[in-house]
């Protein structure tokens, strides 16, 4: 009759393997078991070693979730992800670096640029000055008066006593040489004023040539010498380029020799002569 030991050790039995042939290897299993960290029961090996790769040679990091084909492939596209980031920031950088460099060319450029404009400037400025533009006037009218035979010094009003002698004073005369020729009626008080003026502006202009005539002499009418005196007529190479009646319209009948210069600057007949004096 089996005892109660021997039916528990064949219960074992029926439930665990043997470990004869772990007791018939001796050393060995013990051995084995030491190196690799495992255990052998009923033909089944299980690995005690938490940090032991698997036999695919992938081992599963803790806490992971990629497992198996579609991790590797998860790990693979974050790789590419990263290493395509990386070589947009490097891109950028190098990019940055050339707009760096660049800007700095194009400020030092710029710099010089503008440094020479300022130069530019301040010549132009001391060339446009006040001073300087007069001194350049008057070389430059004094220069066209030549040109146009105003070397001619008249200085005075010339008298006109004679029709003939007002077209002499006319026709014979320089083609580059003014003409003024005051037209006057010796009753009237502003044509007396005017031959004053004339004379002042005689000796002011000494190139222009003046002359008066009586407007009897010169066969002037009745209504002209009554509605049209004091005139002024305007003559340069046989031609008339002025032609003004009834000064004391514009001058009014008190008027002076440096309003008459005016009005003839005015309307082009004389050229300033501070631009040339």
């Amino acid at each position: 009759m089996a005892t109660l030991e021997d039916k528990l050790l064949g219960e074992k039995l029926e439930y665990y393997c043997s470990s004869s042939e772990g007791e018939d290897n001796g050393d060995e299993g013990d051995d084995s078991k030491g190196a690799s960290g495992k255990s052998r029961s009923s033909g089944l090996t299980v690995d005690t070693n938490p940090d032991a790769t698997p036999a695919g040679g992938y081992r599963q990091q803790q806490g992971s979730t990629n497992t198996g084909p579609k991790g590797v492939v998860k790990d693979w596209q974050r790789f590419k992800q990263l290493e395509a980031e990386r070589r947009d920031e490097t891109e950028r950088q190098r990019l940055a670096l050339a707009k760096k460099l660049t800007i700095t060319t194009a400020t030092s450029a710029e710099d010089e640029e503008r440094k020479r404009q300022e130069e530019l400037d301040a010549e132009l400025d001391e060339l446009m000055s006040e001073e300087f533009l007069q001194q350049y006037q008057k070389q430059r009218m004094a220069e066209m008066l030549r040109q146009m035979g105003h070397h001619q010094q008249f200085g005075k009003v010339q008298q006109l006593t004679s029709h003939g002698e007002f077209l002499a004073c006319v026709e014979e005369e320089n083609k580059h040489t003014t003409i003024i020729i005051h037209i006057y009626e010796r009753q009237l008080a502003a044509c007396a004023t005017l031959n004053k003026c004339l004379d002042s502006l005689a000796s002011d202009y000494p190139s222009i040539k003046f002359a008066k005539i009586c407007s009897s002499v010169a066969g002037m009418s009745r209504d002209f010498r009554t509605k049209g005196l004091p005139a002024l007529l305007v003559y340069k190479a046989q031609a008339v380029i002025g032609n003004f009646v009834r000064l004391t319209d514009d001058l009014s009948d008190d008027f002076f020799a440096s309003d008459v210069e005016s009005f003839l600057i005015e309307h082009g007949i004389l050229v300033d002569r501070a631009l040339y004096n």
